[in-house]
């Protein structure tokens, strides 16, 4: 005891009391309340997370295509002329996700990982039709 008395009950302090404990670093954060208006992180993933995937997958389809045709010979236009299709397919889907994944709020809740696929996939089409000449 230390002989000084307590403000609040005038009597003198007890040193053998337990000291109190230091508050924990969650008691001390901001309590959160609702959402903002604004912050639309919530369902915005998934809702976006469908075109981009589906627009990936459509751009996978017509690349694969666009690698795995072969004409019969210099004579087949009809084959030239799927592979250039299926490359500007490509092309295009690739160019949609990537143009999806522009808007300042899906690149907030997408990251980039989500819109490289795609646009890897343009490129090996552009690629394949600067190759057809």
């Amino acid at each position: 005891m230390t002989g000084i008395p307590d403000t609040r009950t005038g009597r003198p302090e007890d040193d053998t009391a337990p000291m109190p404990r230091p508050a924990h670093p969650d008691d001390l954060a901001p309590k959160r309340g609702p959402a903002a208006p604004d912050d639309d992180r919530g369902c915005l993933r998934l809702v976006m997370a469908a075109p981009l995937t589906l627009l990936t997958l459509v751009a996978g389809f017509f690349c694969r295509a666009a690698l795995t045709i072969r004409p019969s010979g210099p004579w087949d236009d009809d084959a030239y002329a799927a592979m250039v299709l299926a490359c500007v397919l490509t092309v295009a889907a690739g160019g949609a996700a990537t143009g999806l994944w522009l808007f300042p709020s899906v690149r907030r809740v997408l990251g980039w990982g989500w819109a490289a696929p795609a646009l890897t996939l343009a490129a090996v089409a552009a690629v394949r039709w600067a190759w057809l000449g």
